[in-house]
């Protein structure tokens, strides 16, 4: 596909410098871009790459004073990094609906309902009365269970697994090898010792505008639901255990697990590695750093945790500050625990 400088700027709403007829078919990073790409200046410290760089189009922010001249096509907008995640998800769009059809083989049961523009890719499985909206694209090797309800303009990468009665909302996101709904990690232990199983009834409930990375796993509810709230985003690799119930907008990165009934607010951003315990409550924007662990209840809103177990993150800096001094005080102290003995022999003589 190939897009003018014009074309590009009225779907950015940025303003044109240079030739606007300037056509780009492809995405290249500002240091390695060559002629025919598209690229964006955002960070500070590429700014030199924009007198140099081979692009033949630029996004930059409305605010950059240059200082030589750039042989580019500019877009001037007053965000260039957002204009360019926009400009990306608009191109994606185009690339998957030209997506259709149903590709064989693949196995569709006859009570399942699916709307216009559906993709099914090869070796994908389509259950008893799942309903499939609009623009649906599913890639190949899913498997969708009995019962399933998915909205309009959903992608599901290659290898995801959505059991039976869970539903996704509109224009969801799910990435290869996840898996939605398998059984929560319920047990009651019996007098001999051994472990019985608790059944799995409820669902997961997925609402709109979620994106959810590779591998992901969100087990479904004892009873009720699994909530995946509007607008929230799973990095890769993320454990999400029975009844927990994520808020809107927010962002958990990769290698994170929730145990069983938590309610995390919404706009919350945790870090990689995070622990969180069961049945807690986590504030709405509350930001916990990487590898801590939430073993109680964050009920302040809108503070910034660290450590395991999670302190305020003032807190956990000034500790961890201190461990660093250490062996020095560890010096300090036997210096002083030797003067002490000195002394003490001093006036023993006398």
């Amino acid at each position: 596909m190939q897009f003018t400088a014009s074309q590009i700027a009225l779907m950015i709403q940025g303003k044109v410098e240079g030739n606007a007829l300037a056509t780009v078919q492809g995405f290249g990073k500002i240091e390695e871009a060559v002629a025919g790409q598209l690229s964006f200046l955002a960070n500070p410290k590429y700014e030199q790459y924009l007198y140099t760089t081979g692009a033949t189009i630029i996004i930059i922010n409305e605010s950059l004073a240059l200082t030589e001249s750039v042989s580019a096509t500019l877009i001037r907008v007053p965000d260039a990094y957002s204009a360019f995640a926009i400009l990306l998800g608009k191109y994606q769009e185009l690339t998957t609906a030209a997506l259709a059809g149903i590709q064989q083989p693949s196995y569709i049961s006859s009570s399942a309902t699916m709307g216009t523009g559906v993709f099914v890719g090869a070796f994908a499985y389509i259950g008893d009365n799942v309903q499939l909206g609009n623009q649906v694209k599913i890639f190949p090797g899913v498997f969708i269970g009995n019962n399933v309800v998915i909205g309009n303009g959903v992608v599901l990468h290659p290898g995801v697994v959505v059991y039976h009665d869970c539903t996704i909302g509109n224009q969801v996101t799910i990435h290869a090898g996840s898996i939605i709904g398998s059984d929560g990690f319920g047990y009651a232990p019996q007098s001999d010792g051994s472990l019985s199983k608790v059944p799995q009834i409820g669902n997961v409930r997925i609402e709109d505008q979620v994106e959810i990375g590779a591998n992901v796993t969100i087990d479904r509810a004892t009873i009720g639901s699994t909530i995946i709230r509007k607008g929230a985003k799973l990095d890769n690799l993320i454990q999400i255990a029975h009844n927990v119930d994520i808020g809107e907008e927010t962002v958990i990165a990769a290698q994170t697990g929730i145990s069983g009934s938590t309610k995390v607010g919404k706009q919350v951003m945790l870090g990689g590695q995070v622990g969180v315990a069961g049945h807690i409550q986590v504030a709405d924007g509350s930001k916990v750093g990487a590898k801590s662990g939430i073993t109680k209840s964050l009920k302040t809103p809108h503070l910034t945790w660290h450590g395991n177990p999670a302190i305020d993150f003032t807190t956990s800096m000034r500790q961890q500050a201190h461990t660093r001094q250490l062996p020095e005080l560890e010096k300090r102290i036997a210096e002083l625990e030797k003067l002490v003995r000195d002394l003490g022999n001093m006036y023993s003589k006398h």
